[in-house]
């Protein structure tokens, strides 16, 4: 990788960490994201008018992914409705790599090599330490972690097919966006929800703001994979553990242990090592 690359991938992981902690700060998570989906809904919209459609093939994909991503954010708000941002996401970022490498071994036959059983040791290692202990998450948050972990799994797997058939991947991620800009306030009216419940200027502002972020970094990611290898970038993706840490201590105000920052940085290290095991 050229060093703007890295650049890259490490500005891309600080801004995901960060668009979580704007979520994490928020009053009311469900509807925070919510919000954040109207921002980048409101940006893919323009992307999608400078684009051209997706290729028709690509439409179930899309509109697929899109239902997944509403279900992996209505858990992430309920996530970090009562756990700390330095739980929360390690245990979400770091379970989707060990899913998809034990669900390759067990389904698929795939041999796991040293750096991949490294990686299975050091983010299931780290997990249980965010489990364990007086400082340790609570068992409903970290079920609605894995949930997530499992909905973010499912629709990067869905979009590694609707991307490739779609003739052009940015036109396609915009109206995945789109659809989930649909999706997601519909959602959040099934639960009998109205927007001006938590509607304060402060709360509108951050929410915008962590939508366009994360709209950011996801640009920022689909660039530096044009111009780079796959494996170490994701690999390198995972450092976006460690900031949230960082993060969730510098202006969240939360006093993690040194025992969660060793957890977080076990499981940067062990995603990464599952990402790209060679």
């Amino acid at each position: 990788m050229t060093p703007s690359v890295i650049a890259l991938v490490l500005f891309a992981a600080i801004l995901h960490a960060t668009w979580n902690a704007l979520l994490r700060s928020g009053a009311d998570r469900l509807w925070s994201i919510t919000m954040m989906s109207f921002a980048t809904t409101a940006a893919a919209a323009v992307c999608a008018a400078l684009l051209p459609l997706p290729a028709r093939a690509s439409w179930p994909y899309l509109t697929g992914s899109a239902v997944l991503q509403v279900g992996y954010s209505v858990f992430l708000a309920y996530a970090y409705q009562g756990a700390a941002l330095s739980q929360v996401y390690p245990v979400v970022r770091g379970t989707v790599p060990l899913l998809v490498t034990l669900g390759g071994y067990a389904w698929a036959g795939q041999r796991l090599g040293g750096a991949s059983l490294a990686g299975v040791a050091l983010v299931s290692g780290g997990i249980a330490s965010l489990t364990l202990g007086r400082s340790r998450i609570r068992l409903r948050s970290f079920a609605a972690a894995l949930v997530t972990a499992l909905f973010i799994g499912g629709y990067v797997t869905v979009d590694g097919v609707g991307s490739r058939i779609a003739g052009d991947p940015l036109a396609y991620a915009a109206w995945v966006f789109i659809v989930y800009g649909i999706a997601m306030p519909a959602m959040f009216f099934l639960f009998g929800r109205r927007l001006s419940n938590g509607f304060t200027r402060g709360e509108l502002l951050k929410s915008a703001a962590g939508g366009l972020i994360s709209l950011i970094s996801y640009a920022a990611v689909v660039d530096a994979l044009s111009r780079g290898p796959v494996g170490p970038i994701a690999a390198l993706r995972e450092t976006s553990i460690v900031f949230s840490a960082l993060i969730g201590w510098a202006w969240l105000g939360e006093k993690p242990s040194g025992r969660r920052f060793a957890a977080c940085a076990a499981v940067a290290v062990g995603a990464a090592c599952l990402t790209y095991p060679a």
